[in-house]
């Protein structure tokens, strides 16, 4: 083997083979390099580095040409209509603004008299009702209705006329609620056929916000029973029948088996909830309010009190008011997501 650095001249069989000062091996008289020359050379020429990592492939060039031009569109559209205004309303929370004429700042003034407001700490208590008693009340009836349909025959029916409410707008929903519960109404009729004589004032102040909870409830049930019952269908039927032959009833077949292997989708379903319950806002407004009137204060929650401040405050807006109300909303839902997934956190269990 010819060390490296120096030139030398090999003599083989078919003629003469020379080495550069790169250690390279070249034949000349159309002969052949000795064995033992190339590899040495190719080993000090390029060490440790593959060809594919030092050229790409046509198709890695053409994507990265083709990133940006693809991204590009959906990142504008996400930083105008969604970035921009988010951060343009965490601004606006610290500014004093009617919608028109310019802007004062104001500081932290805005939040401050957001949690002196008592309208505020009533709003803000009616939405945790809302994400807990109804988003509970909601779970503990569609775990129920799980356990009830998983063995039912006809459930997809069933399943079909649970998620109906779903499809109609929550305005409709809460005309129909409103006419259930009116003077001499379907309620007062269930009610009386109870034997109670003077039923309950259902649409009085004291009693008007409960309403409002069972039809949320009511609206809702269908939606995450649907997706608990297809997180259902997918356990293996075997894990139901060990269980009958080990003598479970109901109740444990759904604590051992069914919510351990859906709990995933129970978590999912939590922040869901979470979300969509921060803002329920048309149901309460179609059902409690008048013709053009905001409900009263007692059932709002802080979604009306957002709106209220903006279109609905005595005539002068208080813009600024709103948008501090819209980031406690946005922060309330980040911190019980957070709270949600870390209480929830489990392995997931293989079946």
């Amino acid at each position: 083997m010819t060390p490296a650095g120096t030139t030398a001249t090999a003599t083989t069989d078919t003629g003469t083979a020379s080495t550069d000062t790169e250690g390279r091996g070249a034949t000349s008289d159309g002969g052949t390099s000795t064995g033992a020359a190339a590899p040495a050379a190719t080993g000090k020429g390029r060490p440790g580095k593959k060809p594919s990592e030092a050229r790409p492939s046509p198709l890695a060039v053409r994507r990265r040409k083709l990133f940006w031009p693809l991204l590009a569109p959906a990142v504008l559209v996400y930083v105008v209509f969604f970035a921009g205004p988010s951060l343009y309303t965490v601004w606006l929370s610290f500014n004093k603004w009617g919608g028109a004429g310019p802007m004062s700042f104001v500081g932290i003034d805005n939040y401050r008299r957001l949690f002196d407001d008592p309208t505020f700490q009533q709003s803000f208590a009616n939405t945790l009702w809302i994400i807990l008693g109804v988003g509970g009340l909601t779970f503990l009836v569609s775990f129920g209705l799980t356990m009830v349909l998983r063995d039912m025959k006809g459930r997809k029916a069933a399943r079909s006329i649970l998620f109906f409410p779903n499809i109609v707008p929550s305005v409709v929903l809460s005309i129909l609620w409103g006419f259930l519960f009116q003077h001499d109404g379907l309620a007062d009729a269930l009610v009386g056929a109870l034997g109670m004589e003077h039923p309950p004032n259902w649409l009085g102040q004291s009693n008007i916000f409960r309403v409002i909870m069972v039809g949320l409830v009511w609206t809702s049930t269908g939606f995450y029973t649907t997706i608990l019952m297809a997180a259902v269908d997918q356990i293996p039927p075997e894990l139901y029948e060990d269980c009958e032959l080990a003598g479970a009833n109901a109740l444990q077949k759904f604590r051992h088996v069914t919510l351990p292997l859906m709990w995933e989708v129970v978590g999912v379903c939590a922040v869901l909830w979470t979300i969509s319950a921060v803002k329920v806002f048309e149901f309460i407004y179609a059902f409690a309010g008048a013709a053009g009137q905001m409900p009263d204060a007692g059932v709002w929650n802080t979604a009306l009190y957002t709106y209220g401040e903006a279109f609905a405050s005595g005539g002068v807006p208080r813009y600024g008011s709103a948008a501090a109300s819209a980031v406690v909303m946005v922060t309330l839902v980040g911190v019980l997501v957070v709270l949600i997934r870390r209480v929830m956190r489990r392995d997931t269990v293989q079946f």
